[in-house]
């Protein structure tokens, strides 16, 4: 029982401390907003090298090659690599591509490996040590940079000391789903309160894997990219900021991108990050915090960085100990006092709903964004918690160094929501996984009827999130993976 109560207020404080974090990240990001963000005009046109990672995207190679074939830079000055490590017809897509921009006078290659070693982090390496650039941009498949892109970032490398800069992700088919709804919801905040707030303060921010700028010399300096960890952008973010280079975030320019369309795809997606932040923990936490050159809020903001995914793991604790936590309470009076730590978490709650809030607000419509608010931010929340079991499994691997291959995140090409057709990527098998989600749904009905009998109206709406979000992500799955 007294272990029941310590893993139960463990992870309650650390969501607590979490949330107490973002808001001072808030303060941060409201101060930049009183600013006029820097721009700055390309001073001359340097040689920069465009790498594109591809693995299987029949779907949308085509597209990304378009549209980067349209940016707006001096042809003689630029360099596009396809790093292409499919092992389906998406080569034969992309070799007609790029037969067809050289005919037009592009620079551009078509790289092949003979084995897909070190996955994305060993295609770019491979493609680094072929590079002409002095400064390397990144764009993942499922992206459509801006024509204006390489004039907007490169001049913010005038300072000596940028390694990085990094834009603003936007969403091409966010109106497409609830779903999709929901992954816009949470990555505005991350590229408005995080990335703009750590920057403002002079944190540490990390590089998004994708639509952001190197320097190559930068990358050369901190070890180059590594495929011991699935995050290798955040794992070289630390490596890169840990010798002195400065990171640059610009919100004001976005990168627009598709997002995952089906559950789990997006599942995959967020065990990948949570995984490799979880391995990034253990390989750099340690050297951040120990390095004298950083002050000591720039190391309590590296940890709960490069921690935040053990979020999930508070969180699937509080969901499996909270029915014990109110039986006892309802059996035994001394156990009753604890019922009074889940106001701890409507505290932590509101602090994080005002994260959200804020980084989703639109001044130009503001009652809109209140209703949007209070509709989406309990399905936000709901959701993460479905999620949180098999989020969280990946995290404790990464934590224990449990290796496991690069499951990449399928693309559709899809923005119309009539869509019905089929991807050859998103085939998913039944996991056992999903047994257990629906299994803790399950267990959370006895949550809700112990929270009714003991009138625990707090801890009610908590088990009523988790038999929600549970609910909807075990039916998701199981019909996702039955139909195809």
């Amino acid at each position: 029982m007294l272990l029941v109560v310590i893993l139960y207020t463990i992870a309650l404080s650390y969501i607590f401390v979490y949330s107490v974090y973002q808001l001072f990240l808030v303060v941060f990001y409201l101060k930049s907003c009183l600013k006029t963000e820097e721009k700055n005009q390309c001073l001359d046109y340097p040689i920069v090298t465009i790498q594109l990672p591809i693995y299987n995207e029949r779907y949308v190679a085509d597209r990304l090659i378009d549209a980067v074939c349209c940016i707006d830079w001096p042809k003689e000055k630029l360099e596009i690599q396809l790093l292409d490590d499919s092992t389906d017809q998406t080569s034969e897509i992309v070799a007609q591509k790029v037969i067809f921009y050289k005919e037009k006078g592009f620079n551009i290659s078509h790289i092949i490996r003979e084995t897909r070693i070190g996955f994305k982090a060993g295609a770019l390496k491979n493609g680094l040590s072929l590079s002409k650039g002095e400064f390397i941009a990144i764009f993942d498949a499922d992206f459509l940079p801006k024509k204006d892109f390489l004039k907007s970032t490169i001049g913010f490398f005038n300072k000596k000391n940028v390694g990085v800069v990094q834009t603003r992700w936007s969403h091409i088919n966010d109106k497409f789903s609830l779903l999709t709804r929901l992954q816009a919801f949470a990555l505005n905040s991350h590229f408005s309160i995080e990335q703009k707030g750590r920057s403002e303060a002079g944190f540490f921010i990390n590089f998004n894997g994708t639509a952001g700028v190197w320097r190559k010399k930068c990358i050369e300096d901190s070890g180059g990219w590594q495929s011991d960890t699935l995050t290798e952008d955040l794992d070289l973010s630390y490596r890169a900021q840990l010798k002195g280079w400065e990171f640059v975030y610009v919100k004001s320019i976005d990168s627009p991108a598709e997002l995952p369309i089906t559950i789990n795809a997006l599942k995959n997606q967020q065990f990948r990050w949570s995984k490799g932040a979880a391995e990034c923990a253990k390989k750099n936490l340690m050297k951040t915090l120990r390095s004298y050159q950083l002050t000591f809020f720039q190391k309590i903001s590296a940890f709960f960085h490069l921690t935040n995914s053990f979020m999930f793991v508070c969180m699937m604790l509080l969901i499996v100990l909270s029915v014990p936590i109110v039986y006892m309470g309802l059996n035994n009076s001394y156990y009753e006092s604890y019922l009074d730590l889940t106001r701890v978490f409507v505290i932590s709650t509101f602090l994080l709903g005002l994260t959200y809030f804020i980084s989703n607000f639109n001044l130009k419509s503001p009652l809109f964004s209140i209703l949007y608010f209070v509709f989406l931010f309990p399905l936000f929340l709901s959701f993460c918690m479905g999620i949180g079991l098999y989020v969280s499994i990946g995290v404790i691997q990464g934590f224990f160094g449990v290796k496991s291959d690069f499951i990449r995140t399928p693309k559709f090409n899809i923005i119309n929501r009539n869509y019905v057709g089929t991807n050859i990527y998103d085939r998913v098998t039944f996991k056992p996984v999903l047994v257990f989600e629906f299994l803790l749904m399950l267990y959370s009905f006895f949550g809700l009827f112990y929270c009714l009998k003991s009138s625990s109206y707090f801890m009610l709406v908590f088990i009523l999130m988790i038999a929600i979000g549970t609910g909807y992500s075990s039916f998701n799955s199981i019909r996702h993976a039955l139909v195809k």
